[in-house]
């Protein structure tokens, strides 16, 4: 059920989107200029590792720089990528890993390998299910970027402060999982980003 309402609502939203996805390709290639696609290899279900579709948004190699994006203002950040992160269009293209089974529209949000590294067993029962484009833990830190900006030392905070809370809400979807709970997942995603 999960994975055929997967396909159908990715594909679904991909081709309602695509005059939305040129249109959005063509402010970045003006802005800043190709590529349009960011791809990030994060790691997926039984810790298979995938590449993680968005628009980009930020200079060129900027990923050199840091993993962690600090704040709204964080430098690296191009004019136009500051408003598709602000309403989070820049996740929409993950409707295609969606569409060829890497992800899930709801399910605990993927990371890279380094943090997944520092994950103790129990943590680790996250990566039994297919990652998702939202969950509690997106909605739950919606201003994440805010938060990480205002710490000392954002990797450490991160890690320490933020990662075990989202992990906690990652387990809490999986003991709880179901179709009406993604379906109150997406809306609440919804209004959140509408807010």
């Amino acid at each position: 059920m999960k994975s055929l309402f997967d396909f159908i609502f990715s594909l679904t939203g991909i081709i309602i989107l695509v005059p939305f996805f040129l249109l959005f390709a063509i402010m970045i290639i003006i802005d800043s200029g190709l590529p349009v696609f960011y791809f990030q290899k994060r790691v997926g279900k039984n810790e298979t590792d995938f590449f993680l579709l968005k628009f980009r948004t930020m200079k060129k190699d900027s990923d050199k720089k840091g993993l962690l994006t600090v704040g709204e203002k964080d430098s690296r950040i191009t004019r136009i990528g500051y408003y598709l992160r602000k309403y989070k269009i820049d996740e929409l293209p993950q409707l295609f890993n969606v569409l060829i089974g890497d992800m899930s529209l709801v399910g605990p949000r993927p990371e890279v390998r380094k943090y997944v590294e520092l994950y103790n067993e129990e943590q680790k029962k996250v990566l039994s299910v297919k990652p998702g484009i939202t969950d509690y833990a997106s909605i739950e830190f919606s201003n994440e970027n805010e938060l990480i900006s205002k710490a000392n030392n954002p990797e450490e905070y991160y890690v320490k402060e933020i990662m075990p809370v989202k992990l906690k809400l990652n387990l809490k979807y999986i003991s709880e999982q179901s179709f009406f709970t993604d379906i109150k997942i997406i809306f609440r995603t919804i209004f959140k980003i509408a807010k």
